[in-house]
C-alpha cells in the first residue's frame, strides 16, 4: 500500500488565486479496505512547515471518486492566509528612521528595501489515507506522504494567462502558472526578469510622488539596486547604488521584497538625488537589480525607466492613486489633468423645542426651535482625468477597475516632530464601474476619466 500524488498544481512559487488542485491515489487500499477516505492536512506558515510534526491550519477528507482517486482544491483555504502589505516591515527605514512596532511607516513611503509582512507564505500538504479491515471496524490511517513545500503569494491568474503542464518533484501532469520570469536570484535572475507588475516599463512621476516596485526572491544572490539619473540629453547626472538588501532565508517574509524607487522615496535618503532636484536638471532615471555592486555585476531584473512629470501648464491639482495589482502588490499612477472635488452630506435631524423648559422662567431663545442637524456625515468625491496615454497604459488601467483596494497617495512633505505619518495614504473607493478599452486604431488620442470616493467620513461635531 502506498499513497501517491498523481497530479498537483504549481511550481515552487505560485499565486494563490488559481485552482490549487491535487490528485492522490492508493489503488491497493481503495480496493481492499472499507470506509476509505483520503485525508489532506494543510500547513501555511512563515517558516517552511514540517508536515509530520507541525499543526495544520485545516484538515480535509474526501471519499475516492469513481476512478478511485481523491481530488482536493485548496485555493479558497490558502487565500485567507495572504493579503496586501500596507505597512513597511520592521527593520526597513523611512527618512533614515528604522521601522519598529512603535515607529511604523506606510509601505509606499519606504526607503530602499522592505521585506513583506503578509503577501507570501510557505505552504505544504500531508496526504494520508484511512480505511477499515471490515465493514464494522473503525477506520484508521494506513499510509501518508507529503508534497515538497511551495511558496504562495497574494496574486491571481487571469483567464487569459497561459498555464503549463510538466513533471515537477516527481509528479506528472503538474499544472502551473509560470513564475520563472519573475524570480530574482542566482538561479533565474537576468536582465529580463520582471517586477511584479503589468505596468509599462516606462512610467511617469512627479518629484513629490511616492511608490514601490516589488519582486519575488525565492533564491539567494541579490546584491543591489542601482539608480542612474539622466538629463534631457541622455547624459548621466550621477547614480546611487542601494546595497545590503535583507538577507535571504527560506522564511516567507524574505522571499518577496518591496523597493521604494519613485522620486519622493529617493528624496527620503539620497543626497545625490536631492542635489539633482535642487538643480532642476532631472529628466528621467532608471532602476535595476543586480547580483553585486562591481562594474561586472550581473543584471537580475529588467530596467524600469521613470520620467519626471512636470506640473501641468494649467496648474491642475494632481491626484496619485495606488491599487492592488494582479500580483498582490501595488501599482501607481498620477492623474495630472483637471480634477473636480465635491462633497455630499447626509445629516441626522431632530426637532428642537423652542425656548427654555427646564429653568425657573420660560425664555424665548431665537436660536432654538425647528429642524436641526444632530450630526452631518460628509463624503468627498473626486473626478480625475489622465493625460493622453498610450495603448499599454490603456490595457493596464483595467487592473485599477478590478482592484479591491485603492488609495490616494499624498506627496513628499517636511514632517513635523512626532508626526505619525497619518496623512500620506488615504483609503478610497473607485466609483467608476465600467471601462472601455481604447485603442490607437479606434480612438487615436486616448484619455480616461475615473471617479473615486474617499472612504472616510469627513469629521464634524455632534450637537
Amino acid at each position: 500500500m502506498a499513497i501517491k500524488v498523481e497530479q498537483r498544481s504549481g511550481q515552487a512559487i505560485q499565486p494563490v488565486g488559481q485552482p490549487l488542485i491535487f490528485v492522490v491515489s492508493d489503488n491497493s487500499t481503495v480496493s481492499t479496505l472499507f470506509k476509505v477516505k483520503f485525508i489532506a492536512e494543510v500547513f501555511v506558515e512563515v517558516t517552511v512547515p514540517n508536515p509530520f510534526t507541525g499543526t495544520p491550519v485545516a484538515t480535509f477528507k474526501t471519499t475516492p471518486n469513481n476512478a478511485g482517486v481523491g481530488i482536493f482544491d485548496f485555493s479558497k483555504v490558502v487565500e485567507s492566509y495572504v493579503k496586501a502589505d500596507n505597512e513597511a516591515a520592521n527593520g526597513s527605514e523611512y527618512k533614515g528612521t528604522t521601522t519598529t512596532d512603535e515607529t511604523y511607516h506606510v509601505l509606499q513611503t519606504v526607503d530602499k528595501f522592505s521585506k513583506n509582512n503578509n503577501v507570501l507564505r510557505n505552504f505544504t500538504v500531508r496526504f494520508a489515507i484511512e480505511g477499515a479491515a471490515t465493514a464494522d471496524d473503525d477506520p484508521t490511517e494506513v499510509d501518508s506522504t507529503a508534497i515538497t513545500p511551495m511558496k504562495l503569494f497574494n496574486g491571481y491568474v487571469k483567464h487569459t494567462d497561459q498555464l503549463f503542464r510538466a513533471t515537477v518533484g516527481g509528479t506528472s501532469n503538474n499544472i502551473y502558472f509560470d513564475t520563472n520570469p519573475f524570480n530574482v536570484g542566482a538561479s533565474l535572475g537576468s536582465s529580463t526578469t520582471r517586477f511584479l507588475t503589468n505596468a509599462p516599463k516606462t512610467q511617469y512621476a512627479k518629484i513629490e510622488d511616492y511608490g514601490t516596485l516589488s519582486f519575488l526572491r525565492p533564491s539567494n544572490g541579490l546584491g543591489s539596486a542601482k539608480f542612474i539619473y539622466y538629463d534631457s540629453t541622455g547624459s548621466s547626472l550621477g547614480d546611487d547604488t542601494v546595497t545590503n538588501p535583507p538577507a535571504y532565508t527560506s522564511q516567507s517574509d524574505d522571499n518577496l521584497l518591496h523597493l521604494g524607487c519613485f522620486p519622493a522615496n529617493l528624496r527620503n535618503w539620497s543626497s545625490t538625488f536631492q542635489t539633482i532636484i535642487t538643480n532642476d536638471t532631472l529628466d528621467y532615471y532608471t532602476v535595476q537589480l543586480f547580483d553585486d555592486t562591481t562594474p561586472t555585476a550581473v543584471a537580475f531584473s529588467e530596467i524600469i525607466t521613470i520620467y519626471r512629470r512636470c506640473p501641468d501648464l494649467m496648474d491642475y491639482e494632481s491626484v496619485r492613486l495606488c491599487w492592488l495589482n494582479q500580483y498582490g502588490v501595488w501599482d501607481y499612477y498620477t492623474f495630472t489633468k483637471k480634477s473636480t472635488r465635491s462633497v455630499s452630506t447626509q445629516g441626522t435631524q431632530y426637532t428642537q423645542l423652542e425656548g427654555t423648559w427646564n429653568e425657573n422662567l420660560y425664555r424665548y431663545d431665537s436660536y432654538k426651535g425647528g429642524r436641526k442637524a444632530y450630526r452631518v456625515n460628509s463624503k468627498e468625491t473626486i473626478t480625475i482625468n489622465t493625460d493622453f496615454v498610450n495603448q499599454a497604459e490603456s490595457i493596464w488601467f483595467e487592473e485599477l477597475i478590478n482592484s479591491p483596494e485603492v488609495y490616494v497617495v499624498n506627496g513628499y512633505q517636511t514632517d513635523p516632530a512626532n508626526f505619525i505619518l497619518n496623512t500620506y495614504i488615504e483609503p478610497a473607493r473607485l466609483i467608476t464601474s465600467s471601462y472601455i478599452r481604447q485603442t490607437i486604431a479606434n480612438d487615436q488620442l486616448m484619455q480616461y476619466t475615473f471617479e473615486i470616493e474617499k472612504s472616510k467620513t469627513l469629521r464634524t461635531q455632534a450637537v
